[in-house]
């Protein structure tokens, strides 16, 4: 009999994928609300560069509970159910929800409160990424994941395309309406993830303190100079051109299509990662993946460069749809290698690394944007970061001749040699 190679054939999985698309959606509306109400207050009583500097603080707002909890999120990765964990973390998101329902239905909204819920949610997907990213490998037989990465990637970036334009036009239909419907997909979430049943899988041997435990995820990153080199290249590379983050500029003040439109930008790069991630669903990428992770960071910043200089909104959402797909490229090389190339005692710690790296590049990104747009202006803030993706591609292709060389997702007949003891759990 044929073994399945569709990892819609494991019935875990397809849980997983469900609660994760409901979840992204959920997230996605969350997130393009969040932006413009932190910057419509704002702009009340602020001027324009004033205003974009709050949202440069919103976005450090959900980074600095990464940058605290890194190390232990991902300890308890690897030392608890990673069910449980991304459980409780989908409950906490929607808690967040409800209370902005809540604040928004009442038209009491304010900075502070948006500044701390937005610190909660922080907390919320520090302990989820890592927990989600060790459990996929544990649905799936290893053949499959690669398949598994890019449909779990459709989920993310399907909610991607949805969330965002349905939360403007929620948003548009009542203020409160987009946390609302979060709060109930959040709930469906939690549901889904209920229903997967305990697998087995790989857990830290007993000894050595807790602390020496937390950083050995750090170590192996070091000494595995290609798993460093895709994380810190999309750290870098997205750090820099941090477009996503000035779209409430640009939606408001520069191309003068209010939230309605804002969606349809923030929805433009998840319609290019989800044709991308459903390309590679189905044809996976085999050949020369290192070479063309480089290329796509470099398309990115291309990109980039076109979306700051654009004063039309059919080429605006083009250069974002371009930016998503190269950036689904990236993530889907980086992503397969890391799995593949980590033992599973230690998915939860390595891929703790990898979240703080990618949250690094998201929420720091949309700091460091905030910050210089306030300082230079944001059509200047978004086109040199943009050039300097392009130059991180050039450096890190020198720095990281590993990349280079990776043809296959093919790993090493022996990975790093780390205790392992199977149990269920």
């Amino acid at each position: 009999m044929a073994r399945p190679t569709s990892p819609f054939a494991f019935r875990d999985f397809r849980f997983y994928w469900a609660a994760r698309l409901m979840a992204t959606l959920a997230q996605m509306m969350m997130v393009v609300i969040i932006g413009w109400q932190v910057y419509d207050i704002a702009r009340r009583t602020m001027p324009q560069k004033e205003a974009a500097l709050q949202l440069g603080l919103i976005g450090m707002a959900q980074f600095l509970p990464l940058v605290i909890l890194t190390l232990v999120v991902g300890w308890v990765a690897d030392r608890l159910d990673r069910r449980w964990i991304a459980r409780c973390a989908v409950l906490l998101e929607c808690g967040c929800a409800a209370s902005l329902a809540i604040l928004t239905y009442n038209n009491t909204t304010t900075l502070p409160a948006l500044f701390m819920i937005a610190a909660l949610l922080g907390v919320a997907r520090a302990f989820a990424g890592p927990a989600l990213q060790a459990l996929s490998p544990n649905l799936v037989p290893t053949a499959v994941l690669p398949g598994a990465i890019a449909v779990s990637s459709v989920a993310w970036q399907a909610g991607g395309v949805v969330g965002p334009a349905l939360g403007g036009f929620l948003y548009a239909a009542h203020p409160w309406v987009p946390y609302g419907a979060s709060t109930a997909l959040f709930l469906l979430s939690f549901l889904s993830l209920m229903m997967i049943r305990p697998v087995p899988r790989s857990t830290i041997a007993r000894g050595g303190t807790p602390w020496s435990q937390m950083i050995d995820g750090l170590h192996y990153v070091r000494r595995n100079r290609l798993v460093l080199g895709a994380i810190s290249l999309d750290l870098f590379a997205v750090l820099l051109g941090g477009a996503t983050a000035m779209l409430p500029v640009f939606a408001r003040d520069i191309l003068h299509v209010g939230p309605s439109g804002m969606g349809l930008l923030r929805m433009a790069p998840a319609i290019g990662a989800v044709l991308t991630a459903g390309y590679f669903a189905v044809r996976p990428l085999r050949t020369n993946v290192g070479t063309k992770m480089l290329g796509a960071v470099a398309v990115f910043g291309a990109a980039t460069i076109g979306f700051g200089l654009s004063r039309w909104m059919p080429l605006s959402i083009a250069c974002l749809a371009l930016l998503g797909a190269a950036d689904m490229l990236s993530v889907f090389v980086r992503q397969t290698l890391i799995q593949l190339y980590t033992p599973d005692a230690m998915r939860g710690r390595v891929g703790a690394v990898s979240t703080l790296f990618i949250s690094g590049s998201n929420e720091l990104g949309e700091a460091e944007s905030g910050f210089l747009a306030a300082a230079v202006g944001p059509v200047v803030a978004v086109v040199g970061g943009g050039i300097g993706a392009i130059c991180i591609t050039f450096l890190w292709a020198r720095i990281f001749p590993e990349i280079r060389r990776a043809r296959t997702f093919d790993p090493p007949q022996t990975l790093e040699d780390v205790p392992l003891q199977e149990k269920p759990i």
